[in-house]
Parts: structure tokens; C-alpha cells; sequence
């Protein structure tokens, strides 16, 4: 995906000049798979850009939705963002890390939603806010998962999108904090390449796991397979 300073969807524009995340495909994943349906009040938990906020706001057209960022800059943009978009009377954003947000709020959420940091491994990116948004010591996933769940409704669920070497820690972190999973979506590049994230929703109450498979493209590049059109085809204006 190009990395412009700006993105247009079929419903709202996302300005991206200074965040160290532009829009990206596991982004763009989680907001068009995260079922906010029902929903009536949806967190989102390091925005960024504000992307899937915009995207729950467009999925959902009552839902009030709480942002929160921890970079200065990406919350800047991610204002902007909300601000010209049709939804910004339904979108709250704040400026604070998770750990912040969860001491100093009541309030308890249907849905949460995140693409969270998570490169464990390898040289840090050279600007500092680009580090802290790939790299998940600032947002370690037990840190996460645990502050997440103190902030569900009693039927809420979570949303993540995450690398797919991460399953069997989601899977212990559920289990230790009395989470169920309710839906799991391996998504594959294209056809030779093996699966390399997860779409996953947690839950409190114990249920039946839906399982399914997502191939973006077929072997030549951007030749996308029906699923992943039909999946983003109310947001990106080439479907």
C-alpha cells in the first residue's frame, strides 16, 4: 500500500503527514472484519491516524467511540481526521496511554478494536515515535489484553489484528484473563505464502469458535481474491 500523505476511502479521508503509521493493510483488515454491530459504545486503543475508529463509525451509524493515542503527532492527525469526517460528533479522542485511560474511566465498551504494536524483534525503527508505534514494549500484549478487559461491557468483545506467531500467547492470555474466543480469521498474502496474521475477537462469555481463512491476493500482485473485496469493498474506492 503507498504511502502518501493522505488516503482517500469511499466515505472519509485519512491525512497522514506526520504519524510514524500510515495506513496500512492490517489496519484496514481489523476495521472491515471487527463486527461493531450493536454496538453502543466502541474503543479504540492506540488509533493512530484515527482509521478504524473512522471505519466503526461508518460500519455503525449510532455507536459512540472513544480513541486514544499516545503519540502526539498521530493524535494530531488523528483529530484532524475526525474532525472533517461525517462522524465527529460520535468520536471522542484522547491524548493518554492505555494504562491512563483505563485508571481514569468507568465507562465500559461493547466493542474494543486495536492493531497494536507488536515487532518483538530486530533493530527499532530510527525516529522514536515510529519505534514506539512498531514496537510492542510500549504496549506489551498482557498489558493490552489485561486493561482491555477490565473495560468490557458484560457481553463486549476485543478485536485485534496480530501476527499469527502470537496465537498461542493470545490464546493464554484469554484463558488467564477469563476471555473466550468467539471468532479467528488466519489471513494469507497469496496462495505460496503461509498464513502471517490473525484476525481474532475475544469475548467473556463461552461460546463456539468461528473459524475461516483470508487470501488477499492470487499470485500475481494486486490481484485480489474475491473474499478480500468483498471484506473492503465498502471502504477502498478501487472495489
Amino acid at each position: 500500500m503507498p504511502r502518501n500523505n493522505y488516503f482517500q476511502f469511499k466515505q472519509f479521508w485519512i491525512i497522514q503527514e506526520r504519524s510514524a503509521m500510515k495506513v496500512g493493510m492490517d489496519g484496514v483488515l481489523l476495521g472491515a472484519w471487527a463486527d461493531p454491530s450493536g454496538a453502543e459504545r466502541i474503543l479504540d486503543i492506540g488509533t493512530g491516524t484515527g482509521l478504524i475508529a473512522l471505519m466503526m463509525a461508518q460500519k455503525n451509524n449510532r455507536a459512540q467511540i472513544d480513541a486514544i493515542e499516545v503519540d502526539q503527532e498521530a493524535f494530531s492527525e488523528a483529530a484532524l481526521n475526525c474532525q472533517q469526517s461525517s462522524w465527529t460528533d460520535r468520536i471522542r479522542l484522547e491524548l493518554c496511554s492505555l494504562q491512563e485511560f483505563a485508571e481514569g474511566t468507568a465507562q465500559k465498551y461493547d466493542l474494543i478494536v486495536s492493531n497494536p504494536p507488536f515487532f518483538t524483534n530486530g533493530i527499532k525503527a530510527p525516529l522514536e515515535s515510529r519505534a514506539q508505534a512498531r514496537h510492542s514494549d510500549s504496549l506489551p500484549l498482557d498489558v493490552l489484553i489485561s486493561g482491555a478487559t477490565g473495560m468490557l461491557s458484560e457481553k463486549g468483545r476485543i478485536a485485534l489484528v496480530l501476527p499469527i506467531e502470537t496465537l498461542p500467547e493470545i490464546e493464554n492470555l484469554a484463558q488467564s484473563n477469563g476471555l473466550f474466543i468467539s471468532r479467528l480469521c488466519r489471513v494469507k498474502p497469496n496462495p505460496p505464502k503461509p498464513v502471517f496474521r490473525i484476525l481474532i475477537e475475544l469475548t467473556n462469555s463461552e461460546c463456539v469458535i468461528q473459524e475461516s481463512e483470508l487470501m488477499i491476493e492470487f499470485e500475481k500482485h494486486h490481484d485480489y481474491t474475491p473474499e478480500y473485496r468483498e471484506l473492503t469493498k465498502d471502504f477502498y474506492l478501487k472495489f
